[in-house]
């Protein structure tokens, strides 16, 4: 079994992880590095996807301004959402060239992984045909509680999931959520109805990774990635 680095950076700006998964996606196509997943919360973000419509961001920029809210136009799948304190999310970093090379299977890998991870809380998430992402409630009436949005080059992955815990979902009001006008978005704590820590999920969804794309979880520090990268990066040739 090949191993799945998890690296957890805490709350790091969305700008700032974005560039480090460039870095990482660049070592891991050379095989200097393993499979890696990214644990992460943002400041307040809002995100769009390439098949996003800028129509769905229902604040201007003085709004945006007033609330802290940054906005990006990147390069993951999907339409647009919202990061924030409160949410985990997930980056993962892997050669689906040596697991598996179908990209539906691997987004419906990282749904069945949440789905997991969500069940132990006793709370049964499911899909929803034709919406990407984690669903609870009644068909017909679902609300969110995590998306999904990604992209892949060369069969390694990048951008990843975000999975609402203690989020505060004032916030998707700023948005049409993912492009879906008639679905709302939820939140672990809602659903509990008490406190939840991000560092009660952030196990259970490593381990559940792990089973369901066959690798060996592995703890790692970000010092040691960091090493690992510059390593890469200095035998890099340089620019003419």
């Amino acid at each position: 079994m090949s191993n799945l680095s998890i690296i957890d950076l805490g709350l790091i700006a969305y700008a700032e992880a974005w560039e480090l998964q460039k870095r990482l996606v660049a070592a891991r196509k050379a095989s200097l590095i393993e499979d890696v997943l990214l644990f992460c919360e943002h400041p307040h973000v809002i995100t769009q996807g390439r098949s996003g419509n800028r129509a769905n961001l229902l604040a201007g920029e003085n709004v945006l301004r007033q609330k802290g809210v940054e906005y990006f136009e990147t390069t993951r799948g999907g339409d647009i959402t919202y990061h924030g304190p409160g949410q985990i999310v997930g980056y993962p970093i892997l050669n689906l060239g040596a697991i598996r090379r179908d990209v539906v299977w691997y987004v419906r890998s990282l749904e069945e992984a949440m789905i997991r991870a969500t069940t132990e809380f006793g709370i049964n998430a499911t899909r929803v045909p034709g919406k990407t992402g984690l669903w609870v409630g009644q068909p017909g009436s679902e609300q969110k509680l995590a998306a999904i949005g990604v992209h892949i080059s060369r069969w390694v992955t990048s951008h990843g999931f975000a999975y609402n815990v203690a989020t505060d979902l004032r916030y998707f009001e700023l948005i049409v959520p993912c492009g879906i006008a008639d679905r709302k978005a939820t939140s672990l704590e809602k659903l509990l109805g008490r406190n939840v820590s991000l560092g009660e999920i952030k196990p259970l969804f490593a381990k559940r990774l792990g089973e369901v794309f066959g690798l060996t979880i592995r703890t790692a520090t970000r010092e040691e990635l960091f090493e690992k990268l510059q390593e890469f990066e200095q035998d890099l040739p340089v620019p003419a």
